[in-house]
């Protein structure tokens, strides 16, 4: 199982967004189950869970770990085929965020639209590499920061983005034989409690 899958397809995104198939997956992502345990778990009449199973086999989201016989019965063991699982916004490719549209460093949309372009474009890259079964190089940092006053957040706003922009004078070359592009991509914004998230 892998540690998160990214889905790129709309009828896939549908199936996993049902609430009974995302209750089933969470299930499935802790281990693997059968759909007379499910049942029991979720509290669904055993046809019922294999009904939605089947609709999250058929689009990738769980596969088949086991055949058991019981009884007069194969008891087909599954497991989902991700730890967790991310939507790409390239299933909604007609209404997709687009970052150009309105560039407003300062606009919390505007971060959205980039970190749905985000996770389109690293969704597409880590795609592509299981394929290839290649590893695909990234960097991140992820951290928080308290600021005493709105005055010092713009004034780092304002140093980070000196900082990057000296960093990115320093080594971008354009004209690099054999050089790749990589996209950055630099956000603040307040920490989400997590008592206060749905």
């Amino acid at each position: 199982m892998i540690e998160v899958a990214v889905i790129e397809d709309p009828a896939a995104a549908e199936v996993s967004l049902d609430p009974i198939r995302a209750r089933l997956l969470a299930e499935l992502s802790a281990g693997p189950a059968s759909a007379a345990m499910l049942a029991a778990r979720v509290g669904l009449a055993r046809q019922k869970v294999n009904y939605h199973l089947k609709a999250l086999e058929r689009h990738g989201l769980v596969e088949l770990v086991e055949e058991r016989r019981k009884g007069n019965v194969n008891e087909r063991m599954m497991r989902a085929t991700a730890a967790s699982f991310v939507i790409s916004p390239v299933a909604l490719s007609a209404v997709q965020p687009d970052p150009g549209r309105s560039p407003d460093r300062l606009s919390a949309r505007w971060l959205l639209a980039l970190a749905a372009r985000l996770v389109r474009d690293v969704g597409a890259l880590v795609t592509g590499a299981d394929r290839a079964g290649k590893k695909v190089a990234t960097f991140a940092i992820d951290g928080e920061v308290r600021f005493a006053s709105a005055a010092d957040r713009a004034a780092f706003a304002e140093e980070l983005a000196g900082a990057v922009t000296a960093l990115v004078s320093k080594y971008h070359d354009d004209q690099a034989e054999g050089g790749r592009r990589h996209r950055l991509v630099v956000a603040v914004h307040p920490s989400v409690d997590k008592e206060s998230r749905p």
